[in-house]
């Protein structure tokens, strides 16, 4: 079975999720057999930062600058696929449609990683520069990084006609427990990009702790983070972490902050890949609540959840041996239900039932 697939970016994670996801779910693919070739448009900020040069699994990374001089490539490819597949923020996503509506590929598929994205983007009226006049209403299947009711809004709003949640996950043989790193060792650590719809969270969950704490280390890792963040004495910024480098960093500290971007976390069912890295390497996990958690790590005991800085300060107040069994009942969850062979597995139940001629549903 061939994939080809018109994406963000696989070849840099720098201030992009859906590099490490995807590296995950090509390498799980791969493994089952599937040929993968990934279309990627090189831009100069991914390039400056770019941390993988061949796709894992054995596919083909095709990296290219214009979608014209490509264009040859990409019909060639996408009319030898079994399944033809663009993705949220894909910068030639529209005109990467075009072409897979009129190619010879026996499923087309849309995925949005960035569903709540997506469709504020609608519901304010501006542009979503991935998907074109006529939705998702061409597609055979539409997966979505989010589940619950945006799965409705996505049959609503943009007239998909099969949709079903495929969530994050994790790759074991890169997330696994690593022995503490003192570059990384702290109280309290924040994996992810700075956005200003996570600004106040960050601010009750971490800065705010941190000026409580003021003999304790806080460590963020990410990008986009500026002056204006409330940065303490004792805060300190790694402004780009290669993902050779996570399980070193959520080891390291006391605990791991998850914090969900403000958009996401309204409409729930939409873990972060960070909460399965951090699970899978065995490292308890702190985390901002939002509809639909409890479905993927149960609290108390496999995750702890800070509502407000009080929620933080107590649990970091919490003994190494109750945040280790926290931890080990996490990375049990991960590993059995949260990998990307699981998930890859799932990819091929839904391409598989969208593939069935007497499916289709309507909005």
């Amino acid at each position: 079975m061939k994939l080809v697939i018109f994406g963000l970016a696989v070849s840099s994670s720098w201030g992009n999720g859906h590099a490490t996801l995807w590296r995950g779910l090509c390498s799980a693919l791969g493994r089952r057999g599937w040929q993968v070739a990934f279309f990627e448009r090189d831009v100069p900020y991914y390039a400056a930062s770019r941390d993988l040069t061949e796709l894992p699994g054995g596919g083909d990374l095709i990296l290219y600058r214009d979608w014209n001089e490509v264009l040859p490539l990409a019909r060639r490819h996408t009319g030898e696929a079994d399944v033809a597949m663009i993705t949220s923020f894909c910068p030639d996503g529209i005109a990467a449609a075009y072409l897979m509506l009129d190619s010879a590929a026996r499923l087309r598929v849309f995925y949005d990683l960035d569903t709540p994205v997506t469709l504020a983007k609608i519901a304010a009226g501006q542009p979503v520069a991935y998907i074109g006049p006529r939705g998702l209403r061409d597609f055979d299947l539409v997966l979505s990084y989010t589940g619950g009711r945006t799965l409705e809004e996505l049959r609503r709003v943009l007239g998909a006609r099969r949709v079903a949640p495929l969530y994050g996950s994790v790759d074991p043989e890169m997330h696994k427990p690593a022995p503490v790193d003192d570059r990384y060792r702290a109280i309290l650590g924040h994996l992810g990009t700075y956005s200003a719809d996570r600004a106040e969270p960050l601010r009750a969950l971490f800065a705010e702790p941190a000026r409580r704490l003021p003999s304790e280390k806080f460590l963020l890792a990410g990008s986009m983070y500026d002056v204006t963040f409330p940065w303490q004495p004792n805060i300190f910024l790694i402004s780009h972490l290669i993902p050779a480098d996570h399980p070193a960093f959520y080891c390291s500290c006391k605990l791991t902050l998850n914090v969900t971007r403000g958009v996401m976390a309204r409409v729930g069912m939409c873990p972060s890949g960070r909460l399965f890295e951090a699970a899978a390497c065995g490292a308890p996990v702190l985390s901002d609540w939002w509809e639909g958690l409890d479905q993927f790590f149960e609290p108390g005991t496999e995750i702890l959840i800070a509502r407000n800085t009080e929620d933080v300060l107590d649990a970091l107040g919490r003994g190494s041996r109750e945040l280790a069994r926290i931890a080990g009942a996490a990375r049990e969850r991960a590993l059995a239900q949260h990998t990307a062979s699981v998930r890859a597995a799932e990819m091929e139940q839904l391409l598989a039932m969208a593939a069935e001629p007497a499916v289709a549903e309507t909005a």
